[in-house]
């Protein structure tokens, strides 16, 4: 029997105890797997510890899915799905192949016939648009937006007018020791009566989570630094 592909979520912050906010299946499975796909093997392996702290470390085969790896190899990382072994593709924070490297394996199993098992856990993007208030019947996800400050400039009016014009929620992300400039940005560029919702460290201790006018929020300077956060804009 071919080995399936599962696709494993991790919690969004090293403070959350991870059946707090994902289902005991997510602790079988990883309790049965041996194969794992991971961006960040020290931060798979402390997570694997912690959800199944018996599960003996030194019996477990780790493949890198990371900016440095090679496709060429990334092509073989299924192959022990035909002797009958099922891997776990294991996301740095949330859930694999969402803003993740890990589409390219989830592919790759499609490609070689292979099922693929997603599993329930976090999403900060999902929970971010939960929680917006937003309209979530139509809504798009748009990764990071450019750095160039012209470029950005731009990119966030596209997404302002397309918003307007589709009624649309616009989604994006920043690398989180850019957060206070990418609000700085939206403060200047956006219309006073945009609408933007901020949510960061979404399921830890921490979480802030905020839907207000670009007029009011001109008030309000949250501390973002290096803090995991979503962006979201409508009109």
């Amino acid at each position: 029997m071919t080995g399936k592909l599962y696709l494993i979520p991790t919690t969004l912050g090293e403070e959350t105890e991870p059946l707090e906010v994902m289902p005991i299946s997510v602790k079988k499975v990883i309790e049965e797997i041996n194969y794992y796909i991971v961006e960040n093997e020290k931060s798979a392996r402390r997570f694997i510890k912690k959800i199944a702290p018996k599960k003996p470390q030194p019996n477990l085969t780790i493949k890198l899915i990371d900016k440095y790896a090679v496709e060429e190899e990334t092509q073989t990382y299924l192959d022990v799905c035909a002797q009958g072994f099922n891997v776990g593709l294991l996301s740095e924070a949330g859930v694999p192949a969402i803003a993740d490297p890990g589409a390219s394996i989830v592919k790759l199993a499609h490609q070689k016939n292979i099922q693929v098992v997603p599993l329930v856990g976090p999403s900060s993007i999902l929970m971010a648009m939960m929680s917006s208030g937003f309209n979530g019947q139509n809504f798009a996800f748009n990764g990071y937006l450019p750095i160039d400050k012209g470029e950005r400039k731009r990119a966030i009016k596209d997404l302002e007018r397309i918003s307007i014009d589709k009624n649309q929620s616009q989604i994006f992300i920043e690398t989180p020791y850019r957060n206070e400039k990418m609000l700085a940005d939206l403060k200047a560029i956006l219309s006073p009566q945009t609408n933007l919702c901020i949510a960061a460290d979404i399921t830890l201790s921490s979480e802030y989570i905020k839907t207000m006018a670009i007029k009011d929020w001109k008030h309000q300077q949250p501390n973002l630094h290096k803090r995991p956060a979503i962006f979201i804009i409508q009109k």
